[in-house]
């Protein structure tokens, strides 16, 4: 075991993928480092790979197994890919949280849901203020990006200082939160700067990033010209688009009202914590039916297509007793995120089918990014110079490509997908280890693991469908068989039906099988199983997942 003091950058998720961020920073002497943990995100589930799971975090179980050297987590920003897993893994860390007052009053929020302590949660100031947690020495450092008071986090160690930047964008006027400020970031970069672990998901896109308050134009314009009743979905946590979108719907004289759930939570958290200013005003939903509807707008959750959000109800017929009608408009003020498109386009199809007018962002002029473009991220590269860039928050892809752009610049760069764990310490960043890193699933109220078998048993119950049966043995003579196909054809022809032809076949070769084996449970269950599994296989061309019960029979 060595010694020597390390500065260590382990990312456990969001790296090589996005979403699920959670990144980890460590130094001192191998198997002594004091840590710091950086953001506990979610990622959503899909129903092809993951069905009936609610949401998949990284496992946090390297860090929780060093849970006793853990000085702080520091959460950068309130996007549930960098918060959505505190209040479900703070058990397992137990150390002290560190937030924004937006990000705090969102992550209270979400400890008090999962029935953790709200108040961990500690409440700081951006730059110049600090908190100490053991040999590192942090601050906020502030970021525009889609929603309020984003920071990056400025991480001074005995090996130097670290800018970590979170999601952000270069926006000056990001109408709400603070503006891009480079002399600021010029101050910080003043005595140098050892690595920029920085965001990569943009760095494909060749022009410079837009403002926020470009969109005003081109949404006014819209709104104003637009039939029926208008209705409007973007991200529940963008406050700045929402009050883009109302402010253009009052200018156009309609009533506002804003509906789901989550956009009141982010806009009570955005009034509660001073970060919006001036909202325009808006109606009740019981108002709504007293407005006409050429003269009312809705904004709406939804935009992923989220199936339970006010965008999917109202393409379905009905929300809240709200109807879409022919001639109304609807605009997706949103990017649609890889994944979601079939979702989002089976709303904007049922829209269609009733008359509506939809309008989307492929023609770039309703939605702009939250994340740094490539020209922005060369700017911050030139601003910080930092010795070493460590690419973030992207697919492989993204990683590789962010890398070579440093490294065309004289930047020694890396690239550190989940579980390589980096050392900062020299002059240029080494892979030092690799650690074995996993998901955890929440799984109605439980959080299971990857390894666990229970998400692998229900996509193979969903792709070749299951066998219920029941044996009953009486002195080693089977008495009773009896078989419930689910997820599988119930008719096989004119013949019986699949659930005799199991019963029948398995009762005659049980039957026939020798006593020593009846007398195994084990061996009944193999037997049973080989049988189901050819049988379905003959009549219905699956191997189903059977789930074998055996009953004896014993005399009193």
């Amino acid at each position: 075991m060595s010694s020597q003091n390390k500065l260590i950058f382990l990312p456990l998720g969001g790296a090589g993928e996005i979403g699920m961020n959670m990144y980890l920073y460590g130094y001192g002497p191998e198997g002594k480092e004091r840590f710091i943990l950086v953001d506990l995100g979610v990622t959503f589930p899909t129903m092809d790979t993951t069905p009936g799971v609610d949401l998949i975090m990284a496992d946090p179980a390297y860090i929780e197994a060093r849970a006793d050297r853990l000085d702080a987590i520091f959460i950068t920003h309130a996007h549930e890919d960098h918060i959505g897993a505190l209040g479900m893994l703070y058990p397992k860390l137990a150390a002290p949280v560190y937030a924004r007052p937006f990000t705090a009053a969102v992550a209270r929020a979400k400890m008090e849901e999962r029935g953790q302590d709200p108040w961990v949660v500690q409440v700081v100031d951006s730059y110049p203020e600090q908190i100490e947690a053991g040999p590192f020495t942090v601050s906020y450092l502030p970021l525009a990006h889609s929603i309020p008071e984003a920071a990056g986090l400025i991480i001074d160690t005995p090996a130097g200082r670290i800018v970590h930047t979170g999601d952000f964008k270069l926006d000056l006027e990001p109408i709400v939160g603070e503006p891009y400020d480079p002399a600021l970031f010029a101050e910080i970069a003043q005595g140098g700067i050892k690595a920029l672990v920085c965001d990569s998901t943009n760095v494909f896109s060749p022009h410079r990033g837009k403002s926020e308050s470009t969109l005003n134009a081109n949404i006014t314009e819209l709104i104003a010209n637009a039939s029926g009743m208008m209705v409007a979905t973007t991200f529940a946590s963008n406050v700045a688009r929402l009050k883009t979108l109302a402010q253009a719907g009052v200018d156009a004289g309609r009533s506002v009202c804003v509906l789901g759930r989550s956009m009141q939570r982010m806009l009570g958290y955005a009034h509660s914590t001073g970060v919006l200013e001036d909202f325009p005003p808006t109606i009740e939903l019981e108002d709504v039916a007293d407005v006409p509807r050429e003269n009312l707008m809705l904004i709406v959750t939804g935009s992923q297509g989220e199936g339970r959000a006010a965008s999917a109800q109202l393409a379905r017929g009905k929300y809240l007793g709200i109807t879409m009608r022919e001639n109304d408009t609807f605009l997706f003020s949103s990017k649609t995120i890889p994944g979601n498109e079939v979702s989002v386009g089976r709303i904007i199809n049922s829209l269609s089918a009733m008359g509506v007018t939809v309008i989307d962002d492929s023609a770039g002029k309703y939605h702009v990014s939250g994340h740094a473009n490539r020209p922005d991220l060369e700017e911050i590269h030139d601003i910080l110079n930092p010795q070493m860039l460590i690419p973030m928050h992207g697919e492989y892809r993204h990683l590789k490509e962010h890398k070579e752009l440093g490294e065309s610049k004289g930047i020694a760069g890396i690239i550190a997908p989940n579980g390589a764990m980096i050392d900062l310490t020299g002059e240029t960043p080494e892979v030092l280890d690799h650690i074995e890193t996993s998901r955890l699933y929440m799984d109605g109220t439980r959080l299971i693991g990857a390894f666990d078998g229970v998400v692998l048993q229900r996509i193979r119950m969903a792709t070749r469908g299951a066998v219920a049966m029941s044996i009953i043995i009486e002195d080693n003579d089977v008495i009773g068989v009896w078989a419930e196909a689910m997820g599988l054809p119930d008719t096989i022809g004119s013949g019986p039906s699949l659930n005799e032809a199991i019963e029948v076949t398995v009762e005659q070769e049980l039957m026939s099988a020798k006593k020593n084996l009846i007398k195994s449970d084990d061996e009944v269950e193999r037997l049973v199983s080989r049988i189901v599994n050819r049988v379905c296989k003959d009549e219905v061309g699956k191997k189903p997942v059977s789930q074998i019960m055996i009953n004896r029979l014993v005399e009193d």
